[in-house]
Parts: C-alpha cells; sequence; structure tokens
C-alpha cells in the first residue's frame, strides 16, 4: 500500500512514520506533500528518497490538481503529520476513511481551528489541566472531527506549556507510525 505524508513544518513525527515503514512488507510512504517550501520535513524525506510534492494553496484547493498527483503515486492512504490546512471536501470523498490524523490533545477538548503545536499546550497548562495526550482520528471536514481512532494520555499537573509539548510529542513519536500501521494493515 502506498501512502503520503502531509506535513508543514519540521517533520519529527514524519521522519518516525518513514523510518517505521523504509523497510515494510506491505506498506510504502510513496509521497510528502508539503505546503512550505523551506520546511524541514523536505529534507527528511528526501533523505529517505521519497519524493516530494510542494504544494500551493490554489493548487490544493484544485481537485483536478491534487487528485492527478496523488493518483499518479498511487496513494491509498493519507497521513496527516504536522499538516496545518483543513483538507479539503473532495479529498475526504476520495479517500473515504482513509485520511488520519494526529492531534496533540486529548480531543474533543483542545481542537478546532487554530488549535496546533503550542497554541493547544498553552491552553493545557493556562487551564491547568492534570492530564493532555494525543488523538489519532479520522479526517472528516471539520478541523479535528472525525473519528477518535487512538488515544495516549501523561500526566502534565504543573508543567510548563514546553514541556507539555515535550511530554505530549513523546507520545506521538512512541505510538503514531504503529497505530498507521494496524490501520493499513489489519
Amino acid at each position: 500500500m502506498n501512502i503520503a505524508v502531509f506535513a508543514s513544518g519540521s517533520g519529527s513525527n514524519a521522519q518516525q512514520i518513514f523510518e517505521h515503514f523504509k523497510e515494510h512488507s506491505a506498506v510504502k510512504v510513496a509521497l510528502l506533500v508539503c505546503n512550505k517550501s523551506d520546511a524541514f520535513v523536505i529534507e527528511r524525506a528526501r533523505n529517505f528518497g521519497i519524493p516530494v510534492l510542494l504544494i500551493t494553496k490554489d493548487d490544493f484547493q484544485n481537485e483536478w490538481v491534487l487528485l492527478s498527483a496523488l493518483k499518479e503515486r498511487q496513494i491509498e492512504f493519507i497521513v496527516l503529520a504536522g499538516f496545518l490546512w483543513l483538507i479539503p471536501p473532495f479529498l475526504v470523498k476520495a479517500y473515504p476513511d482513509k485520511i488520519v490524523n494526529i492531534h496533540p490533545a486529548l480531543l474533543p477538548q483542545y481542537g478546532g481551528k487554530g488549535m496546533h503545536g503550542m497554541n493547544v499546550h498553552r491552553a493545557v497548562e493556562v487551564n491547568k489541566e492534570k492530564e493532555s495526550g494525543i488523538s489519532i482520528h479520522f479526517v472528516n471536514e471539520v478541523y479535528d472531527s472525525g473519528a477518535v481512532i487512538f488515544q495516549a494520555r501523561c500526566a502534565v499537573e504543573g508543567l510548563s506549556a514546553e514541556q507539555i509539548a515535550a511530554a505530549v510529542l513523546k507520545l506521538e513519536h512512541q505510538h503514531f507510525a504503529q497505530i498507521i500501521e494496524k490501520i493499513v494493515c489489519p
């Protein structure tokens, strides 16, 4: 099965996925889709020999452009690993229950537009939450509202936003690639 990873930033989760599937017998990361030309994830993908599709906002919203690029690589499953744009409805329809995202909080808390990265961790700190964690979920047309597939928790009481971010990132790296494998190789 060919999967595409969509990412916008440094790509530490993407790196974990690339590493996990680099010699997998049934799954291949066949494409990185990125919306920022200076994102470090591009270098990470190139180090694994993974082709990169750099996409503009206009191309991302263009059904023909995006679906053609995915079909050309025979993409069957999409993983969002720090990709910040809302997935267009045509892509959700073309890949029903075949797009997953990782969110750095326990959904439905701290989800929705603008709730990503440090924005989430600062909100968790300000609200003095006792725990946080990760949610891996299917993607639909609304930010962070698709069915949750998996959650993992960690204690965060008394931690700074930066410490919360580190604890949550550890959970992301520990679980994301394994959960993807369970979904695509049941």
